[in-house]
């Protein structure tokens, strides 16, 4: 999207009317976002989308009577101060407000809590998850699901077997705020810009699930392992995969900053086709030695949703580590069919 400003330097022989009728008819595609729970996850998702101006109209819906009103009027305020040009919507449970909309974040859910474990939220969050996912596509049949709501894993597993889409267009984020953890502990022990690194968090997205891969680390091209010893890279390892349990014993609940930033790059990379390539929980048919789940790998994420996945050439005990992980997820998954839902 071309802001007016900025096409008045590029084209200042253009006067208003024209500038105008160029920017809709040749500039500007009209996209729709809707973020599904306007919970501290949901709303941040949205405040970021919004400052990159990520389409024209971004709706934020909850099922709590004017939450996502008020949410959505209170960034709407902040247009001028933030310098953005997106139409936000809020709406309390009217799905007919989100008709036509590209993609689909789904936060909603009730958010873990201290001692509350991954496996606690199944039952609550798969019947939130279900009603979400099926009002959703009456009204946007062809929209992108991207799940962030927890058990993430499960919950991506549960949208893809519940609703029967095409499976490129269901992606769970959870590797893009793991691998975005990594590298901040990996740029807390180095004293190096986060910017500046590379790591990668694979398998699923749970304390005892996600996999590190330390070995693919690398800070401007140099392997991490060459600039910190193993005690040192361990326990960056370590303290990501309990990144986000630390942050909800701080916090006394989930943490939203990280988690809606992550949500957010992952729409950008959809919507504009940037074809970059995340760490998502999507449906394994073999890749990675796995069939039928949803699990984290790196996958390259366009205008499609995620179009390839991408082999990292795990070793043996980077492979063992992901059958693990595996099994943790089935477990999981398991619960579904424990409790009648799938």
């Amino acid at each position: 999207m071309i802001k007016r400003r900025e096409f008045v330097y590029l084209c200042p022989n253009f006067g208003i009317v024209e500038m105008n009728v160029y920017i809709k008819t040749k500039v500007m595609k009209k996209t729709k976002i809707t973020v599904v729970g306007a919970g501290n996850v949901g709303a941040t998702c949205v405040n970021v989308m919004v400052q990159k101006e990520l389409a024209d109209e971004i709706v934020l819906l909850d099922i709590k009577e004017g939450a996502a009103e008020g949410k959505a009027l209170d960034i709407m305020q902040t247009a001028t101060l933030l310098d953005f040009d997106v139409k936000i919507t809020g709406s309390t449970n009217d799905y007919i407000k989100t008709a036509g909309s590209d993609v689909v974040v789904i936060t909603s859910g009730i958010p873990r809590k201290p001692g509350m474990t991954r496996e606690e939220l199944i039952g609550t969050n798969a019947g939130i998850v279900k009603d979400v996912a099926q009002n959703i596509l009456k009204h946007s049949p062809e929209a992108i699901i991207v799940v962030i709501s927890n058990p993430m894993d499960t919950m991506t597993y549960f949208v893809a077997k519940a609703t029967g889409l095409p499976k490129n267009r269901i992606i769970g984020m959870g590797g893009i705020l793991d691998s975005s953890r990594f590298k901040c502990y990996l740029s807390q022990a180095l004293d190096v810009p986060a910017n500046d690194l590379q790591g990668v968090v694979i398998g699923g997205h749970g304390d005892a699930t996600m996999i590190p891969l330390t070995r693919y680390a690398t800070y401007m091209g140099i392997p991490v392992s060459e600039l910190m010893d193993k005690a040192t890279l361990d326990k960056v390892a370590a303290d990501t995969m309990v990144g986000g349990a630390t942050l909800t014993k701080l916090l006394g609940t989930s943490a939203w900053y990280a988690p809606g930033a992550a949500g957010a790059a992952l729409v950008e990379s959809i919507v504009r086709d940037q074809k970059k390539i995340f760490p998502c929980c999507v449906e394994l048919n073999g890749e990675y030695g796995q069939k039928d789940i949803c699990m984290g790998v790196p996958v390259v994420i366009g205008k499609g949703g995620w179009e390839k996945i991408v082999d990292y050439k795990l070793n043996a005990e980077e492979q063992a580590a992901f059958n693990k992980s595996a099994e943790a997820v089935r477990t999981m998954n398991n619960v579904l069919k424990d409790l009648k839902v799938l």
